[in-house]
């Protein structure tokens, strides 16, 4: 099978369709060039992507957009135009443009957009991560990517797994990863909240209960745990289990046996554990507030979910992956707020702020006024890594070392950067370039 997507040029102006040819063939895609809207719509069932000229004799683009869109809802259009018009730019998100971009088109934003439309797996790119990951999951900062990598290596044992970092940080979705990456990953993850349970109910909830056990119990129940066998049990907010229900989760760690709440009979389940919680567990330990045995049973690969704030590079990937559903866009201002807010909510707070953002916008494009006011008041810059105050200056002569060594090729640069070359031109529009 051809590996080559192709891509649909649709533009009456001859030059522009060659200038557009270039970049696209230069990128690995192939292509198909069409001089109006009819070509346009023929070639429709023979291409993976549109690029589509709005100002065109006879069919404009916003007319053909109309009529693909009604033969083939789920081919992806970008419209490119010369002349920006907020009224056109609504309309043709309304009917289901993806993207609209204004001329002259910044080849290397228009290559970034293409590539987005259509996945990681859109053309070869020398230099990509072997990582693969699922949809909705963004790690564009090496710091992301590397906890992701001891994930999925973690995912092929059976090791127990504890999740440490502060509330929001993702420790759940790493808890999904690990299971989809494992060999389990056809069978139950269930998911048991420590924090949520009334401390009376855990036990029952962990390893069920048998008729009349107490009060209420008018049938046997069987727990989590049984409800996991051959499978995954997250237990997430480990950190709030009660001290005197901690020797019998110690017990079915150690022999994989339990019984219900009110029976007599040994049970055993075979259950691979994934532990979370936001508490340092190591000195609760110390301290006697969580047993250090179950601590030491529970800490046999731990993984650290770092905080927004220290994986900055993946703030506007993540915005953007929660505003493609909804066609919207952020601007300049805006990018620049995201970036520099310290996210003490992380990836909770991004998502409810880009919520509201959303519901408030005026069309599809945010802007800062539309976001939280704690986001609006952020500094002008990041909080300085400590040791690094020159960090910004130093990263500038990076990229400009970097662009000078690939004669101004923003892909090669990013790669020798390791960075994203989205990644790159935000930097280049945030110091300047």
């Amino acid at each position: 099978m051809n590996d080559v997507r192709c891509i649909a040029v649709v533009d009456d102006d001859p030059g522009q369709r060659f200038l557009l040819d270039t970049a696209l063939r230069g990128a690995g895609y192939a292509t198909l060039l069409c001089k109006n809207g009819e070509e346009g719509i023929d070639a429709a069932p023979r291409c993976e992507l549109m690029l589509l000229d709005v100002r065109m004799p006879g069919l404009d683009g916003l007319t053909v957009l109309k009529r693909v869109k009604e033969t083939h809802p789920d081919l992806p259009v970008i419209l490119l135009t010369a002349f920006i018009d907020v009224r056109d730019a609504v309309a043709a998100i309304k009917t289901g443009a993806l993207d609209y971009l204004e001329k002259p088109v910044d080849l290397d934003e228009l290559i970034s957009a293409v590539d987005d439309a259509l996945g990681s797996s859109g053309r070869p790119v020398a230099g990509a991560d072997a990582l693969a990951l699922p949809a909705g999951i963004v790690a564009e900062s090496p710091a992301t990517r590397q906890i992701f990598e001891q994930a999925r290596r973690v995912a092929e044992s059976k090791a127990t797994v504890l999740i440490l970092g502060e509330s929001g940080a993702g420790k759940e979705i790493l808890a999904q990863f690990i299971h989809a990456c494992s060999s389990r990953s056809g069978t139950p993850l269930i998911t048991v909240d420590c924090g949520t349970l009334p401390k009376d109910l855990i036990e029952s909830e962990l390893f069920g209960h048998e008729k009349g056990a107490f009060t209420g119990a008018e049938t046997q129940r069987k727990g989590r745990f049984e409800q996991a066998d051959g499978g995954t049990l997250f237990l997430d907010e480990i950190g709030e289990l009660p001290l005197a229900l901690q020797p019998a989760l110690l017990r079915v760690l150690e022999s994989g046996e339990f019984r219900r709440v009110g029976g007599s009979q040994q049970l055993r389940a075979d259950v691979r554990i994934i532990a979370a919680t936001n508490r340092d567990l190591e000195k609760n330990a110390r301290e006697g507030r969580f047993r250090e045995d179950l601590f030491y049973r529970l800490n046999v690969f731990p993984i650290v979910a770092p905080p927004l704030r220290e994986r900055r590079d993946d703030i506007l990937p993540l915005a953007e992956c929660f505003l493609r559903d909804r066609k919207q866009r952020l601007s300049p201002a805006a990018e620049r707020l995201l970036v520099n807010y310290a996210w003490p909510g992380n990836l909770r707070e991004l998502r409810n702020a880009l919520e509201r953002a959303s519901i408030l916008a005026n069309g599809s494009l945010i802007i800062p006024s539309d976001l939280p006011q704690q986001i609006q008041a952020a500094p002008a810059e990041p909080e300085p890594v400590p040791a690094a105050a020159n960090m910004r200056e130093v990263q500038r002569r990076a990229i400009l070392e970097a662009l000078e060594k690939t004669g101004g090729n923003k892909t090669r640069a990013a790669t020798l950067l390791g960075i994203s070359r989205r990644n790159l031109i935000y930097k280049l529009r945030d110091y300047g370039l």
